[in-house]
């Protein structure tokens, strides 16, 4: 697996990320760097589920924390059948050349329970960090 991408398995419910640096939009000189990550979602289960709120850690190189909460992704709730996906992309503001981000989404069933769904750890990491012994 690639630095930048992460996959994680949670009672059916397969998230995989993929990140990537955006130096058009980043200035590095007023140390602003950012990121885009593309979500996958995909309901590898038996159940039709929900995803209702999602939580976010988001450390940068400096071991800052920051943790987002919110309703949804992009504006969206998505419902998934079984055997259906469905992709986002979005984008993080760091104040260090690399960091990482990791967290879940709650998903809920149509019995009302609620789980879970891990979002496995993944790099965000500008190019030019390799050479500075960014873990991988």
């Amino acid at each position: 697996m690639l630095p930048g991408m992460s996959v994680a398995v949670t009672r059916g419910i397969k998230v995989s990320v993929e990140s990537r640096y955006l130096p058009h939009q980043s200035t590095p000189a007023n140390n602003r760097f950012v990121f885009a990550y593309t979500v996958t979602i995909t309901n590898e289960g038996g159940e039709t589920v929900q995803l209702r709120t999602r939580h976010w850690i988001i450390t940068d190189a400096n071991n800052n924390l920051e943790e987002v909460k919110g309703e949804g992704v992009v504006g969206e709730k998505p419902v998934l059948a079984p055997t259906q996906s469905f992709q986002y992309t979005s984008g993080c503001i760091l104040k260090t050349s690399w960091g990482t981000m990791n967290g879940s989404y709650q998903m809920y069933k149509e019995d009302g329970t609620m789980f879970n769904a891990e979002i496995a750890p993944f790099l965000l990491a500008a190019p030019f960090t390799a050479a500075l012994g960014v873990p991988n």
